[in-house]
């Protein structure tokens, strides 16, 4: 993915899960478009510093 931080080694980037959540979706709306996401990993995702 370019050396961009991944969620547990997924193709789905750090910058995907904050931008949708910037957006203004929610952790479901966002679980619901990647099925194999968990909760918890959204939530790392916001909390991740770079």
């Amino acid at each position: 993915m370019g050396g961009k931080p991944c969620i547990r080694g997924m193709r789905v980037t750090v910058g995907t899960i904050v931008g949708l959540m910037a957006s203004g979706h929610s952790p479901i709306e966002i679980i619901k478009a990647y099925p194999y996401l968990e909760e918890a990993d959204i939530y790392e995702a916001l909390a991740y510093e770079v």
